[in-house]
């Protein structure tokens, strides 16, 4: 894995913090997936909610590919880098709005989620955007899902929190 390193480096300095943050999205999954078999999903915080649903979605829309569709056949390194970003995005702002709420005001991850789920739902779907519609239309296709994600967390903290 290090061996290419230099190359993401040169290509996209943000590739390596990326899937950094990813790789360990997907391991506290795995140690939290046995906590839930012992004694059920209620049990957990709610900030460990959020690592298992986002968990869910890059294990079963980001990293399982069908070789025979016209979104997946080919993945361009820009592509997986912008879509890396909405993932770590989403995530890094539920995390932070649950950190963020007042002592005296309970927040949960099903009400982030309800706030956000047009983006939560276009985590899901982004992958199915064709390569072959060009790098221009991608990036900004991505760029503005970025923003949309970024926009409604601060309206969440501007409804919840004032």
């Amino acid at each position: 894995m290090q061996a290419l390193e230099p190359y993401y480096e040169e290509s996209d300095p943000d590739f390596l913090p990326l899937r950094k943050r990813i790789k360990e999205v997907l391991q506290m999954e795995d140690d939290l997936t046995e906590i839930v078999q012992l004694v059920g999903r209620d049990s957990l915080n709610e900030s460990d909610k959020i690592t298992l649903d986002i968990a869910s979605i890059l294990k079963n829309d980001f990293l399982q590919q069908n070789g025979y569709s016209d979104w997946d056949k080919f993945c361009p390194f820009y592509k997986t880098i912008w879509m890396m970003r909405n993932f770590v995005e989403y995530y890094n702002s539920a995390q932070q709005t649950l950190e963020s709420a007042p002592q005296d005001q309970k927040v949960t991850w099903n009400q982030v989620k309800e706030h956000t789920t047009e983006e939560y739902d276009q985590l899901k779907k982004m992958k199915f955007q064709l390569p072959s519609d060009g790098e221009e239309a991608l990036v900004e296709f991505y760029k503005k899902m970025n923003e949309n994600i970024k926009n409604k967390f601060r309206t969440f903290h501007e409804q919840y929190f004032g």
